[in-house]
């Protein structure tokens, strides 16, 4: 990948200038479930469901804070392209720059929205503050009664709203001003109604739109993501530029070979490691007398690595398995409450991968002490992306005992959260004459004190800082990763634990036939090697998911 260093220590991932290509072909239903939800509404709470470690701070003012869909977009953005961004985890079995064009896009959209409610605002607002301020009081009072953003005020709630409607009917009806500031005082009270009813007719034209976006990602469709504001209009356009060049990091950072292992969190990305098999016997020449040909841990990866690739070549016309994946991979420890990882950098890597002499030192060389470790990996990614399985094989050479361990990783699905389509918003009600039959109202989109909300929010959309402050934000779980925060456990889906379990003995049966061959090859004792190999497979039949990392300890 071409590359170059802008002098100022940025490293420039992409070929070049270019347009960046939005809706990547191919989507698979973890995409297309988180980039819905930079469209969504409703609480934001229910991220916090998905992932406890997902903190949305608490509003100081209820009336300012965020829905789901904009907490979550403006998260994601600033997580992944703004300014002092930390590296981030690869997404499995996901596309995340499309997820990010997506939080770029509804946040395009949503920021047209509010130019016309702050248009809005400054007519019918700003002229006339003093009678703003006092429905949005009113408004504030009652969602402080509600105490959250979904309940109902209640009866006291309704009755504060009704007390404010009759002492404005008596204020306007009663006033004892005349002349100009009378005509004021009247209408100081009236034109917020009246901007209140544009702005309904505004919030529900995009809500329309965002809602049939949401509904057409989660139905396998939708309109792609349009991102203007990332291609750059003009050479002094630093804000495009450096959107640009983050959606080219994060492009890099996705194929990096470097992953981390956390502990009992298993390797951040793949998912807790679920089985274990361990073949480790004494090296013998097959010969009393003779000596064992030289050879080193990366003859017997490559071996392996080449006998992965055919797995999916069977003597039985079968579906069998799918084309997989094979990739050798640096693992880096890091602690299981870390908050961050760093990436490599130096001359042996490059666009945040190692290069394949280092893969090959760390793989002959780093076996024992501190320092990365080198797996090889055969991984599948099923379900439309919803279920991520990875075999991992791990060749050490110690003294005269050869070490080959293959260990089990399962991601499950993305959680049922993102999967919520939306609802149209409806009752049902009892017919005035067939008082014992029922039908449907269709309601607005929006209700009022949502308009109240989105209108009050609009002007200060232009300082997202001063907005957190009063409204709070979603403050997104590290290490972050688009896929692994909100993933679930696949055992509870029970083809997916059988789809996790079956792989493990066709597998290790590979590695293991590779692993023979290069030995007798070298001119080493197979028998032992031979005889624990059997006693492995007729072990890993019975295979059942444990928790290996925990050690009961």
């Amino acid at each position: 990948m071409a590359g170059f260093d802008d002098g100022a220590g940025a490293y420039d991932f992409s070929p070049g200038a270019q347009i960046p290509l939005t809706g990547s072909g191919g989507q698979t239903a973890p995409t297309q479930a988180l980039a819905s939800a930079a469209y969504r509404d409703g609480p934001v709470t229910d991220l916090t469901a998905a992932n406890e470690n997902a903190k949305v701070s608490a509003p100081r003012f209820s009336l300012f804070e965020p829905n789901l869909g904009e907490a979550f977009a403006r998260a994601v953005q600033t997580r992944m392209l703004g300014a002092g961004r930390k590296p981030l985890i690869q997404s499995f079995g996901c596309e995340p720059q499309t997820v990010v064009e997506h939080c770029l896009a509804a946040n395009r959209i949503r920021r047209e929205r509010d130019i016309r409610l702050t248009a809005v605002m400054v007519v019918f607002g700003l002229l006339f503050l003093p009678g703003v301020l006092l429905w949005l009081g009113g408004f504030q009072l009652r969602r402080t009664l509600a105490g959250a953003q979904d309940k109902s005020s209640g009866l006291l709630g309704a009755v504060a709203i009704a007390a404010l409607g009759v002492l404005a009917v008596i204020f306007v009806v009663m006033l004892p001003f005349t002349g100009f500031w009378g005509i004021y005082l009247r209408v100081m009270l009236v034109a917020p109604v009246v901007g209140w009813l544009l702005a309904k007719r505004i919030c529900e034209r995009y809500a329309k739109d965002l809602r049939s976006r949401w509904a057409g990602l989660l139905s396998g469709g939708g309109i792609g993501a349009k991102i203007p504001e990332a291609v750059p209009h003009a050479p002094g356009d630093a804000g495009a530029e450096t959107i640009r060049l983050n959606l080219a990091k994060l492009a890099a950072e996705q194929r990096s070979n470097l992953v981390f292992y956390a502990g009992p969190k298993g390797i951040l990305g793949m998912g807790t490691r679920w089985g274990s098999w361990q073949l480790a016997e004494e090296l013998v020449p097959a010969e009393p007398g003779s000596e064992i040909n030289p050879f080193r841990s990366w003859d017997v990866a490559r071996a392996i690595h080449d006998r992965l690739r055919l797995l999916e070549r069977t003597p039985v016309h079968t579906g069998g398995f799918p084309a997989p994946v094979v990739r050798h991979w640096v693992v880096a420890p890091i602690g299981e409450g870390a908050g961050e990882v760093s990436r490599p950098d130096g001359q042996e890597v490059e666009a945040y991968s190692f290069k394949d002499f280092e893969v090959q030192r760390i793989c002959n060389e780093q076996q024992f002490g501190s320092g990365n470790r080198h797996y090889l990996g055969v991984q599948f990614i099923l379900w439309d992306g919803q279920l991520v399985l990875t075999m991992l094989v791990n060749v050490t050479l110690l003294h005269h005992t050869l070490r080959i361990e293959v260990t089990g990783h399962a991601l499950g699905p993305v959680h049922p959260a993102f999967f919520g389509k939306p609802s149209p918003r409806k009752k049902t009600v009892s017919k005035s004459v067939r008082f014992w039959e029922t039908k449907d109202i269709e309601l607005p989109l929006i209700e009022a004190k949502e308009v109240v909300r989105l209108a009050a929010r609009a002007p200060l959309t232009w300082f997202p800082p001063v907005l957190d402050f009063l409204g709070g934000k979603l403050s997104l779980p590290e290490p972050f990763g688009l896929r692994h925060v909100w993933a679930d456990k696949p055992w509870r889906h029970r083809f997916m634990a059988d789809d996790a379990l079956r792989t493990a003995t066709p597998v290790l049966r590979a590695v293991h036939a590779a692993v023979l061959k290069v030995l007798q090859e070298n001119g080493v004792d197979t028998e032992k090697f031979g005889a624990r190999s059997l006693a492995l497979s007729g072990q890993v039949q019975a295979a059942e998911p444990g928790q290996p990392d925990l050690y009961n300890l």
